[in-house]
């Protein structure tokens, strides 16, 4: 059998892994009512799962069909029908019902209200429903205004509109899921390279010597990733993964689209790193301390195209191997088969994710692999990058359409400079002041601090720390506007005044059609696909603008799109950076901003056109005795919505505690045993369930595992909520029975 299969037993059969073909089939049996419609959006849409960006069922980087489970699993929401509003008539039976249950009872297809004392909402005309919302924020004043954008199948012209009209109404409180995902990356790629995105193409995988993979399941999140490293495999590139967790499906998988792939299996991981939770930054400069100590570092690099290398270097000196060896969880001589690894690769692209970014040091993480990156010499070169990987569809395009507290728009910061530059573009003047994060917003409801907040789509029971503290402030909120396309649990917390849900479309309803941006910077023309529509549901864009209309009509026509082309030539002429995307206007229209690679031949959009090392320590992430070191992980599940009970990767239940098998025998637990992980802000109950995890580290799922994570610990310089607490772990006793 060849090396890289995995078994030469068909089709994996006796593994635990994805049923692809099933999901293919169970797809085609929920979409069974509308299957023209549901035909048009996989041949003609953009994905609206993850960053990657297939225009149909086709991408750029290689040929054949990329359909994966999580666009299969998202489909329903695009082809499902309208809910019967009778259900919301009284929403105490409601809250017994998953947020999977809420979803499944069907679209929103009407604007509703529920005032404080109703038992529930009723159906209401769109003309007052933004009657409702305007007089509200006519009578409030913009600093107790806020705007949450999600990046649930979002399109950049939404998000455009939403930017502008937020500083249409005069705040700077506008935010979007990058804050609680990728923020400490566009933080730290943003001051070290001068750019908030990756630096290369999906392409430079295939061909590269060395992929490596730090805190990122590609497999899990990205599906379609595991035909590009099958390729990648077969011109002999090795794969490195730096991780608390053995990951399944980044040591074997089985691509459905490949044959070869499909029946025997491919291994693609060739070392795995199992550093402790959040100990990057000390394997990381372990790895540089040998690096420089070999004469490994890439010199003509450093010093032609990089500033503060000696001042790292200095600093790296004086960090102790046993210290790097107690905060990172592996001894010397893996973080010197690591470097040896990586200089004898000619070429190099890291990729990461959540597991670096969900860390109150997430920025610093990012800065750490920004320097092994340019230490090696591999930004601006083919086959070589930077890539902080995207999990949603919407979410690139969404902060650089300035769905953000500091910027009016990519390469606008928030400020009296760029304020007047958008004054001449838009007519009036955008505030000039840093407006409130998604975690600051929350904060500022629960002291009364917001009178209107306005959600398009997100739910912040499930995203953030202590859902109970969020419910809470929630409910002080005197006007709620929930935007979305479905039920979701935070519609139904209990209004202070009022709570409005305005219907929404899909991406694919869209008139005009719309545009969104992927991880590699691609920007794709998603068309306007044929078919049914759900009751009175509006364009998110037209909802933003119409309100705004109502709130300011003496100066409506600077906020007045008359279409979605509308709006693509006016981003254009906002953000230089997306010069093309006018152009865009059928199927298969794409452009790449940037081309194939940023930062080409080590020159850097810097005042001085150079990369910036930073000095970067090793948190202190010392373990007390009796405790383990908790983070969340992810199912089958897109961001927070939860699809299935069952792992496919790891065959775990979402009831799962995931810990080792020497901290279980050292806690005399075994398999299947029901225990309690506790801190001082609450319990979960689970069973255990083994995993080749590192000892003193435990994983749950997300977002269950919320009710254990901290509020207020947050990345100082982008405000990311830390997801990972000290936790102990007890067996769960059987009651006493009475005789």
């Amino acid at each position: 059998m060849p090396t890289e299969h995995v078994s030469p037993i068909p089709f994996g059969l006796g593994f635990t892994k994805p049923h692809n073909y099933w999901e293919v089939l169970r797809t085609a049996w929920e979409n069974k009512r509308n299957p023209l419609f549901t035909w048009r959006i996989l041949r003609d849409g953009v994905c609206d799962g993850c960053a990657l960006g297939t225009t149909g069922m086709k991408d750029f980087t290689m040929k054949g069909i990329h359909l994966c489970t999580v666009r299969l699993n998202l489909l329903p929401l695009n082809t499902m029908g309208p809910l019967d509003p009778r259900i919301l008539e009284d929403v105490e039976p409601l809250r017994s019902v998953s947020s999977k249950g809420l979803r499944a009872l069907g679209r929103l297809p009407y604007p509703m209200l529920r005032r404080r004392g109703d038992r529930g909402f009723h159906r209401i005309s769109w003309d007052e429903a933004l009657g409702i919302a305007a007089r509200r924020i006519r009578a409030t004043t913009p600093d107790r205004l806020a705007f949450f954008v999600t990046s649930r199948g979002m399109t950049n012209e939404s998000y455009y509109v939403a930017s502008k009209v937020a500083r249409f109404l005069g705040t700077n409180h506008i935010d979007n899921s990058s804050r609680p995902c990728h923020s400490p990356s566009t933080t730290g790629l943003k001051e070290t390279i001068g750019v908030a995105a990756s630096t290369c193409s999906y392409t430079d995988w295939i061909g590269s010597d060395l992929i490596v993979f730090f805190g990122s399941d590609v497999p899990n999140n990205q599906p379609v990733t595991t035909k590009y490293l099958y390729y990648a495999k077969k011109q002999g590139t090795k794969i490195a993964v730096v991780n608390p967790m053995r990951e399944p499906g980044l040591e074997r998988y089985w691509v459905p689209s490949v044959p070869d792939s499909a029946l025997f299996g491919t291994r693609f991981a060739d070392a795995f790193f199992p550093i402790h939770t959040g100990g990057d930054i000390a394997f990381v400069n372990g790895v540089l301390k040998h690096m420089i100590e070999k004469g490994w570092i890439h010199d003509t690099f450093v010093a032609d195209h990089t500033t503060g290398f000696e001042a790292l270097r200095g600093d790296l000196e004086k960090q102790s191997w046993e210290e790097l060896e107690q905060q990172s969880g592996l001894q010397r001589q893996a973080m010197f088969d690591f470097a040896h690894l990586y200089v004898r690769a000619a070429t190099a692209v890291f990729v990461w994710s959540m597991g670096i970014t969900h860390h109150r040091f997430g920025v610093d993480n990012v800065r750490a692999i920004v320097n092994l990156g340019l230490a090696g010499g591999i930004v601006g070169r083919p086959k070589c990058g930077l890539m902080p990987i995207r999990g949603h569809s919407g979410v690139q395009g969404g902060s650089e359409m300035g769905a953000t507290p500091k910027d009016y728009a990519l390469g606008f910061p928030v400020g009296e400079e760029n304020a007047a530059r958008f004054e001449r573009l838009w007519g009036f003047r955008p505030p000039t002041a840093h407006g409130m994060t998604a975690v600051g917003m929350i904060d500022a409801a629960h002291a009364g601090g917001l009178d209107v907040l306005y959600m398009a789509g997100g739910n912040f029971l499930e995203t953030l720390p202590e859902p109970e503290y969020v419910r809470e402030a929630l409910g002080r909120v005197p006007l709620r506007i929930h935007q979305d396309i479905v039920l979701s649990s935070a519609m139904l917390v209990d209004p202070a005044y009022a709570v409005l849900l305005f219907p929404a479309q899909t991406r694919y309803e869209q008139r005009g059609g719309g545009t969104e941006t992927s991880t590699e910077r691609r920007v794709y023309f998603s068309p306007e696909i044929p078919g049914r529509r759900i009751g009175e549901a509006r364009a998110e864009w037209e909802i933003f603008m119409q309100l705004a209309e109502r709130v300011r009509p003496d100066t409506a026509k600077f906020i007045h799109f008359d279409d979605a082309a509308a709006i693509r030539k006016e981003i254009a002429a906002a953000i230089p950076t997306y010069e093309g995307i006018q152009n865009l206007r059928e199927k298969g229209d794409v452009f790449q901003y940037g081309g194939p690679r940023l930062c080409e031949g080590g020159t850097f959009p810097t005042p001085d056109g150079k990369a910036r090392f930073s000095v970067v320590r090793p948190p202190d992430l010392d373990i007390p005795e009796g405790q383990f070191l908790l983070s969340t992980r992810r199912g089958k599940q897109f961001n927070s919505m939860i699809q299935g009970e069952i792992d496919p990767l790891l065959g775990a239940v979402r009831r799962d505690i995931l810990l080792s098998e020497e901290d279980a025998a050292a806690l005399h637990l075994q398999e299947g045993d029901p225990i309690e992980i506790s801190n001082d802000l609450g319990s979960y109950q689970g069973t255990v369930r083994f995993a080749p995890i590192r000892p003193r580290n435990v994983q749950i799922y997300w977002p269950e595992g919320n009710v254990l994570i901290r509020r207020g610990v947050l990345d100082p310089t982008c405000e990311m909520p830390d997801y990972n607490a000290l936790v102990r772990i007890e067996a769960v006793r059987p009651a006493a029975v009475n005789a």
